[in-house]
């Protein structure tokens, strides 16, 4: 009763949006087209496999004919051989058709990842910052590996297929049109459920899908180092359980949904398959019995019959399977579609050799509405934000000089951090510009953007890999003693040194097997390799403690030497050292100059160093740290 309940509401239920058009079969031919020449040959294979297929039931009638017919044992034989023959060569072309399927069908897979990788490479931070990390995992693997099955799994079925069904007709109209057209009648069967059905489990397919997207996600976050700290620092296990068995639960039932669909769908095709073999054999006796069909030809024509529905049933099936692979494709052309909000021109150039200044020239700015650089699927949200952001710069303008160091201090929230983004073009400027050595930053190209800057964020972020391969992302061809020389100067060589496996030492998810002051001295040895001539430094010794401060900020002054640098929060003796500080509140510029003019002023500056301490007029070592 389930089953038939599943069927009738799967029957009756209004489509959600269908997932086919023309376009879409275009891009997934353009997918398809570099794999054209291992298509067209198991097209080919396909196709003789059909035709072997068709021969067998032939051949058995004929064998029938000559045992009833008292035919010399020679020539039961040779028909017998040669439905070994047929079987053999079916067998042969089955493994290799089935070896161009799986080739084809995982070349399809490394294309459309990798397609979807670079794409996502390209995408902005804003893009990252509202995306669920889960979501785009589930692209990467569910939705691709969805989408291959079209042409790995369904395209061999549909081709043989359909060559069967067509030489299957023609046969069987040849032996008895009356008994073929009597099957025949019961075809509509096979094509009504199919076309209402196909939609209905293209929906449950993108339901599940999303459901997997989210799951994905929950198991990404809380199975991080910091994500499973927080849980258990709050406690909360058996909350997230409980959220993760709902979402899983879901998934469950849409699966207990669909496969009761498929198989209420497929044993009714079936049953109806083997009515109409017993109106074979009736109909097909009736005759022989009254010498207008031969034995063989009934045995014949009960054999053609099972090749007649059973590629019925498969093509019936296949729009199924179609309509779900489509849904895949679907998701995946979803993220390839999404413009990235910065990109290089043409004919971007470079940023000139030598020395480099900043300049921040009438800067407005505002963070990027949601429908700008998100997707609501991949925030799992029902629609995007279209608002605007508020603008968080107000018509900001500085210039270092090359080689000069600029500290940038305020309140939190003020736009420092937007200000260090800005430079390396982490996002474009609403009006205004951002220069590097006179040469505005939409003007050159990433590469040479990147070899021009370094930047070290509060965070130190690394990757779970060997300090080795930390290192290199700086500069892949650095040499061996390129390495420890950056590690010493970090005051991290001996440390490493110390460690079993020395650089090939794995530092953890984010770098969490190391205590933050060694993650920092790693980010900051780095970007020593690097050797940028435009150095950003968000908060960069935040973690450090006073000794290790001592060692890394001598590092850092022998980085900064002869370079421009943007600072930001950094120690007492830095901002001290800097050509200009620049007081930075509401995204506005309501105080500049050195440390000591600024402090004579008496204004915002004076007011943040003077907080730090218990007693007024008190004054900071160089050790101690300014709040900025």
């Amino acid at each position: 009763m389930t089953a038939w309940t599943s069927m009738y509401h799967a029957m009756h239920r209004q489509d959600e949006k269908r997932p086919f058009s023309r376009a879409t079969l275009k891009r997934i031919l353009a997918f398809a087209r570099p794999h054209r020449r291992a298509l067209i040959a198991f097209l080919a294979l396909s196709v003789g496999a059909a035709v072997l297929a068709v021969a067998t039931p032939v051949l058995a009638g004929r064998v029938v004919n000559a045992i009833v017919g008292g035919e010399p044992f020679s020539t039961v034989l040779q028909f017998a051989v040669l439905i070994a023959i047929i079987a053999v060569a079916e067998a042969g072309l089955g493994l290799l058709t089935r070896w161009l399927s799986a080739g084809i069908g995982e070349g399809l897979i490394l294309d459309l990842r990798t397609a979807v990788f670079d794409h996502i490479q390209k995408m902005p931070i804003a893009f990252f910052t509202r995306t669920r990390t889960g979501a785009l995992v589930s692209r990467l693997n569910n939705d691709v590996i969805g989408a291959q099955r079209a042409f790995s799994d369904t395209l061999s079925g549909v081709v043989s297929n359909l060559v069967m069904l067509v030489l299957t007709l023609v046969v069987m109209l040849r032996v008895s049109w009356q008994i073929t057209l009597l099957a025949l009648v019961i075809l509509p069967i096979f094509v009504i459920p199919a076309r209402r059905i196909g939609n209905r489990l293209a929906a449950l397919e993108r339901e599940a899908a999303d459901y997997n997207a989210t799951m994905s996600t929950q198991m990404t976050e809380r199975f991080s180092a910091p994500g499973a700290t927080l849980v258990k620092l709050f406690g909360r296990p058996t909350r997230e359980s409980r959220e993760f068995a709902i979402r899983a639960s879901r998934v469950r039932d849409i699966g207990v949904r669909t496969a009761m669909v498929q198989w209420v769908f497929v044993t009714s095709l079936t049953l109806v398959s083997a009515l109409a073999l017993a109106v074979v054999y009736g109909l097909g006796g009736f005759y022989a019995l009254r010498d207008q069909l031969d034995a063989g030809a009934v045995v014949s024509m009960a054999l053609l019959l099972t090749r007649l529905y059973s590629p019925l049933t498969a093509l019936a099936s296949a729009r199924l399977e179609v309509m779900t692979a489509l849904v895949s494709f679907e998701r995946v052309f979803e993220v390839l579609d999404l413009e990235p909000l910065i990109k290089d021109k043409p004919d971007a150039g470079r940023v000139p050799d030598g020395p480099v200044s900043v300049e921040f020239s009438h800067v407005h700015f505002a963070y990027p509405s949601a429908d700008k650089v998100s997707l609501a699927s991949l925030e799992e949200v029902a629609k995007l934000d279209t608002r605007g952001g508020v603008e968080v710069l107000h018509d900001m303008s500085f210039r270092a000089e090359p080689g000069q160091m600029v500290a940038l201090v305020g309140s939190s929230g003020a736009g420092k951090s937007t200000i260090a983004q800005l430079i390396p073009r982490l996002y474009d400027v609403d009006s205004g510009s951002v220069k590097l050595a006179g040469v505005d930053v939409r003007d050159v190209s990433a590469e040479s953007l990147r070899d021009a800057l370094g930047m070290v964020t509060q965070d130190g972020h690394l990757f779970h890999d060997s300090i080795r391969e930390n290192l290199l992302l700086a500069r892949p061809e650095a040499s061996e003693d390129d390495l420890w020389d950056a590690l010493t100067r970090a005051r991290l060589g001996e440390l490493i040194r110390s460690l079993p496996d020395q650089l090939d030492t794995v530092v953890g998810e984010r770098g969490y097997r190391l205590s933050g002051g060694e993650r920092q001295r790693l980010t900051i040895a780095r970007l020593l390799l690097a050797q940028p001539r435009v150095v950003i430094l968000d908060e960069a010794t935040a973690a450090l403690d006073s000794t290790n401060e001592a060692a890394v900020q001598a590092a850092l002054t022998e980085a900064l030497e002869g370079r421009t640098a943007v600072v930001i929060a950094h120690r007492l003796s830095t901002i001290r050292a800097a050509d200009q500080i620049l007081v930075i509140e509401e995204g506005q510029i309501v105080e500049q100059g050195t440390h000591t003019e600024l402090l004579a002023a008496g204004g915002r500056y004076e007011e943040l160093y003077r907080t730090q301490f218990d007693q007024p007029g008190a004054g900071p070592t160089d050790a101690e740290v300014l709040t900025v």
